[in-house]
């Protein structure tokens, strides 16, 4: 039996490593070739200091109160020189990966389907040649052949599948936009990754998914995993777009709902024109029946307009999630910033 540790270094690469029962975090990450941090490895020198945001673990007693305080360990500060896990956990790294001889890593597919949505968007799926490793949430960038230019797309599918779907918006004269237009099944592409501190973190309490647009896409690699767990937590999404025919992949959330047992969506239509039941924002149309007590945790990804409406939302009416996670991006470029 083996544990799953989630490396998030500080400019948005994560490496996943897998830890034995009994030991160091430090020796695991070693061992898969990932020099994080260290000097002493004896609990003297805290250079391998880190955030654990997530998951159960020990440190040895032996390390020095000059390398972590009680009050650092209090809020979640650990060494891995001196941490033994028993669940899988997430690290925060406060270093570049770059510095621990690790980044992004490349991989090699071919264009498995290309599947339009209409006029708003296109699921691109791709066979990969390696499956990678990845957190449900992050992303990958994207080459569009023959531009030497990256985009940067949420995996739409669940991680481990050789075949890896990404939902893409439509950009009138957008560069991936107009290569999509001619793509055909067996055309290669490159993709590197997976990078992106956005991602479902261990599920203790409901959950709050706010979608906006082609936003939706890591939700969708969420709930895969979620339903593959039997999850049985409330789960409530808001899923919002700009026009009635934005709303796209309403038969994947519709699975869903049997697939998983407290799973429950609403849809709603910014177009004041919209014949849509509900109009309007996802602010105006959370759920009523989560906890009044800040008992939940949330999740939002979509354009940057709605990400910072939704934070002065919160604010405004003193609503206070116990973890609040957000991916905010443009059509052209993906800014990934995540608070806990």
């Amino acid at each position: 039996m083996t544990f799953t540790i989630a490396l998030n270094f500080e400019d948005g690469v994560t490496r996943l490593i897998d830890c034995k029962p009994g030991e160091k975090v430090l020796d695991a990450a070693y061992r898969q070739r990932i020099n994080l941090p260290m000097d002493c490895a004896d609990g003297v020198c805290g250079t391998c200091k880190c955030h654990c945001e997530s998951g159960r673990y020990e440190l040895d007693a032996d390390y020095l109160e000059e390398a972590l305080s009680d009050a650092e360990a209090a809020q979640g500060q650990v060494l891995t020189c001196q941490m033994t896990v028993s669940s899988d956990c997430v690290l925060r790294v406060p270093v570049p990966a770059a510095s621990c001889k690790t980044g992004s890593q490349r991989f090699t597919a071919r264009v498995a389907a290309v599947e339009p949505q209409g006029d708003a968007a296109v699921v691109l799926a791709l066979d990969l040649d390696e499956a990678p490793g990845f957190l449900p949430g992050q992303y990958m960038n994207l080459e569009v052949p023959g531009s030497g230019q990256t985009r940067a797309y949420s995996f739409s599918s669940r991680p481990g599948a050789q075949r890896a779907t990404f939902l893409i918006k439509r950009v009138p004269d957008g560069l991936m936009s107009g290569w999509l237009q001619h793509a055909k099944v067996g055309d290669p592409l490159s993709l590197s990754g997976p990078l992106g501190s956005f991602f479902l973190r261990e599920v203790r309490r409901p959950l709050l998914l706010l979608a906006g647009g082609t936003g939706l896409a890591p939700f969708l690699a969420m709930l895969e995993v979620l339903a593959e767990a039997r999850s049985d937590v409330p789960i409530r999404l808001v899923y919002g777009v700009t026009r009635d025919q934005d709303l796209v992949l309403l038969e994947r959330l519709d699975a869903f709902v049997s697939r998983l047992a407290d799973f429950r969506y609403v849809t709603c239509v910014a177009d004041p024109a919209s014949a849509h039941p509900r109009q309007g924002y996802v602010t105006q149309h959370l759920p009523a029946d989560l906890p009044a007590d800040g008992d939940v945790d949330l999740y939002l990804c979509g354009p940057p307009p709605m990400v910072e409406a939704v934070r002065q939302h919160l604010q405004t009416h003193g609503l206070a999630p116990a973890s609040f996670h957000y991916e905010k991006f443009t059509p052209t470029v993906v800014a990934r910033d995540a608070v806990a």
